[in-house]
């Protein structure tokens, strides 16, 4: 799917703005040997943009690495992702006879650059995450032999492992936060207090402990009292 001119203005940093011209969207729109690694190029253009902020990187040099990266990512070795991306230096290095552990060592400093490297870290997933199916099918695994291990000591050391990965983080966040209104509780303690005042002048005059029951708890207003 193309690029709009739209995306690329708001995928680069704003020292980077300048350099979304058409040229760049053509060249953008046209790369790739087939659709499906187009679509990949232009898509970790865009992702990895942010890269950009990081140095005083150009513009085609940024293009090249997401190309590189790209490719590595889709099962490209270093010397094949390189020959794609800088074609005449490649070829130039191939015409001057460069033996294939040169080669290799060559292709593998450029992979190693730091453009190369910054978007790299960007595209790798969190092994977390990249085996979370695997940790749920652990711990399935783990509750099925506590229901159903014939030894009492695997049911139990299956048990306490569920109890292990699945307690709660002691620095969890809780679900509800409460909050508390300063003023409405200096509000209410003041009108406690003045409760108690009334009550204790009510039992000096021989108040019952009827009447002291159905003293209201309020705040005056213009000489009203208002229940809370």
């Amino acid at each position: 799917m193309s690029m709009t001119m739209n995306e690329l203005v708001d995928a680069l940093p704003a020292s980077h703005k300048r350099a979304a011209t058409p040229e760049l969207l053509h060249l953008l729109n046209n790369i790739g040997a087939d659709d499906e690694l187009s679509d990949s190029i232009r898509n970790n253009f865009l992702t990895y943009a942010g890269v950009l902020q990081s140095g005083k990187y150009k513009m085609h040099d940024y293009l090249k690495a997401v190309t590189f990266v790209t490719l590595k990512g889709l099962g490209k070795t270093n010397t094949e992702a390189y020959a794609m991306v800088n074609p005449e230096k490649y070829a130039d290095l191939v015409a001057k006879g460069t033996d294939s552990k040169t080669m290799s060592a060559y292709t593998s400093g450029y992979a190693k650059g730091k453009l190369v490297m910054l978007i790299t870290e960007q595209s790798l997933v969190p092994m977390w995450v990249l085996n979370a199916p695997f940790y749920q099918e652990a711990i399935m695994t783990q509750v099925d032999l506590m229901r159903t291990a014939q030894s009492e000591l695997v049911r139990t050391q299956a048990a306490n492992s569920i109890l292990t990965h699945l307690a709660k983080p002691k620095d969890a966040a809780p679900q509800i936060a409460i909050t508390v209104n300063n003023d409405g509780t200096a509000a209410l303690a003041s009108q406690l207090e003045q409760l108690v005042l009334q009550q204790q002048e009510m039992i000096r005059l021989g108040g019952t402990a009827k009447e002291l029951a159905a003293m209201p708890l309020g705040r005056k207003n213009q000489g009203e009292v208002i229940d809370v």
